[in-house]
């Protein structure tokens, strides 16, 4: 295959953009998404002499920055599998199920009008609130899950996290976001 040329002069006018919206729905937070995406540029520049063009410009950037994200929240880490086991029920979980895993009445989740909701811009500007009030590594495992459509042997992977610490981040952060959708979004 013929190594494509690269044109890092015009990276930031073509690319600058798309890539800060896409730093931006995983790391919630904007200027943290303009530093990986300039931290990106910097690495694709330091390492444009070992691009072989196996994919395009485009995409090759896209990846760089996925990576410097999943770096981010790699060193991030908050949550250790020691700590979930000790703290379980710190945030009342336990309380909203009964003995067999099925719902308790007065927390079992509220009927939700789907359809209307994805279509709402209002509804997006709540969740996504709500999603700032997760931890870094449950906004990071949310993410990756339901937006970018990861498996959880990948995520668990580029995380370097245990299944079962997997599982608990996303628990919790299911949990955390229907409470503060039923808060914020259903009242």
């Amino acid at each position: 295959m013929a190594k494509l040329e690269l044109y890092p002069d015009t990276w930031i006018d073509v690319y600058s953009d798309q890539m800060l919206g896409y730093a931006i729905t995983r790391v919630q937070d904007r200027d943290l998404a303009k530093d990986l995406v300039q931290e990106s540029f910097f690495v694709a520049l330091r390492s444009r002499q070992t691009y072989r063009g196996e994919l395009s410009e485009k995409n090759w950037l896209y990846l760089i920055l996925r990576s410097r994200i999943l770096d981010h929240y790699k060193k991030k880490k908050e949550v250790t599998e020691s700590q979930l086991q000790n703290n379980r029920n710190d945030e009342g979980e336990g309380d909203n199920f009964l003995e067999n895993g099925a719902w308790k009445a007065d927390t079992a989740p509220k009927e939700w009008n789907a359809d209307r909701m994805v279509e709402s811009k209002e509804f997006m500007v709540v969740l996504n609130k709500c999603r700032s009030r997760l931890t870094d590594m449950q906004q990071s495992v949310f993410t990756l899950k339901f937006i970018d459509g990861e498996t959880s042997e990948d995520i668990c992977k580029e995380l370097d996290i245990t299944s079962s610490n997997y599982w608990v981040l996303v628990h919790r952060a299911k949990l955390q976001l229907r409470n503060c959708l039923e808060k914020s979004w259903m009242t």
